[in-house]
């Protein structure tokens, strides 16, 4: 799958989510259940309620109550959102574990599913920055400004799909490693948190 395809998947979904624009709304994935689009749905699913759960949090008059639950929502979102994202490099890595790499082989700094991490954000971005630029109570200057990063962004989804693209046929060719390296998350880990296990 061309990486504008999993982009596709990422836009599809985030306008999908803003047509209800509910944090607390049904996902509603199209894709047959333990397919690898579901799983990219899921994906940014997730991606786009935790964007929305940030804006809530963001205004200076927010309720402290109201912003420490929205905190640990997020810290929880935050754990599922690394969790599919090494779903994702499982997929990766059985499609190219058993590669036999050249003997130049070179390690890439990021694997697939961090850079499609990447891809999820910037699908966002761009329907947000859309928004901002048609927005008609916004100024002309305003709409100036954001249609500059719009186009940007634009340019940024050409060169990363163009990346992930030529990584995964890098790694399918042996040109480059996969290895993995499992996130070492602390904050929500109740053995290595010291303000939770001292807390036992």
């Amino acid at each position: 799958m061309k990486a504008i395809e999993l982009y596709n998947i990422f836009a599809v979904q985030v306008a999908q989510y803003h047509v209800n624009d509910d944090i607390d709304g049904a996902e509603h994935n199209p894709y047959q259940e333990g397919s690898f689009e579901a799983l990219l749905w899921t994906k940014n699913w997730v991606d786009t309620v935790q964007w929305h759960l940030e804006d809530l949090v963001r205004p200076e008059d927010v309720d402290p109550v109201e912003a420490l639950k929205l905190k640990r929502r997020i810290d929880k979102s935050n754990q599922v959102r690394t969790n599919l994202v090494e779903q994702i490099d499982d997929y990766y890595m059985s499609l190219f574990g058993q590669v036999e790499t050249r003997e130049n082989a070179t390690l890439n700094t990021e694997t697939p599913a961090w850079a499609i991490d990447r891809l999820s954000i910037l699908a966002l971005k761009i329907y947000h920055f859309g928004i901002e630029v048609n927005r008609e109570d916004a100024s002309e200057e305003h709409k100036a400004k954001c249609q500059q990063k719009y186009d940007t962004l634009l340019q940024q989804r050409a060169d990363l799909t163009e990346a992930i693209d030529q990584l995964l046929e890098d790694l399918a060719a042996g040109r480059k490693v996969m290895k993995l390296y499992r996130q070492m998350k602390m904050y929500n880990d109740p053995s290595l948190n010291p303000m939770l296990y001292a807390k036992k």
